[in-house]
């Protein structure tokens, strides 16, 4: 079996052209156009900032209506005191019914340390001030014992 090769100088077939007239279909072409990143950017911003109020206001509305305040606002168990004794660890008084319960806390565990009756105070503590609570004169009185006036 040979069969017959076409010669090399043959030219490509080429389409037949398009039917002129009427009944010619045509296919719109799209027009390139710019792409507008103004509408965009304006709906993201307005997307965002609606996401932080709605965060916002939910956090004002956890605070408000707390959660102690949805059932444990009756609840027999009070926090009386605590003392910070080290980085990771307290000491909270923690007042149960007519008792109060001396415990010790600290990341992994909590300690009844002691249990008392529940003490009555007619005086109001005493409040600590901080060495810190006025930041400017702190400031000024050690920037004048730096500068040995």
């Amino acid at each position: 079996m040979v069969m017959a090769m076409a010669p090399a100088s043959a030219t490509p077939a080429t389409p037949a052209p398009a039917p002129v007239g009427a009944m010619a279909m045509t296919i719109p072409t799209p027009q390139p156009t710019t792409p507008s990143t103004g509408g965009g950017l304006l709906q993201t911003s307005l997307a965002l900032v609606f996401v932080i109020g709605l965060m916002l206001g939910l956090a004002w509305l956890t605070k408000r209506f707390a959660p102690n305040k949805f059932g444990g606002g009756n609840s027999n168990v009070k926090l009386v005191g605590s003392l910070s004794v080290g980085t990771r660890e307290r000491i909270l008084v923690v007042e149960v019914g007519e008792q109060w319960i001396v415990v010790g806390a600290s990341p992994g565990r909590m300690n009844a340390l002691a249990t008392m009756p529940r003490q009555e105070s007619s005086e109001p503590l005493p409040t600590a001030a901080l060495p810190t609570a006025n930041f400017a004169d702190w400031f000024k009185q050690t920037i004048d014992k730096r500068n040995g006036k």
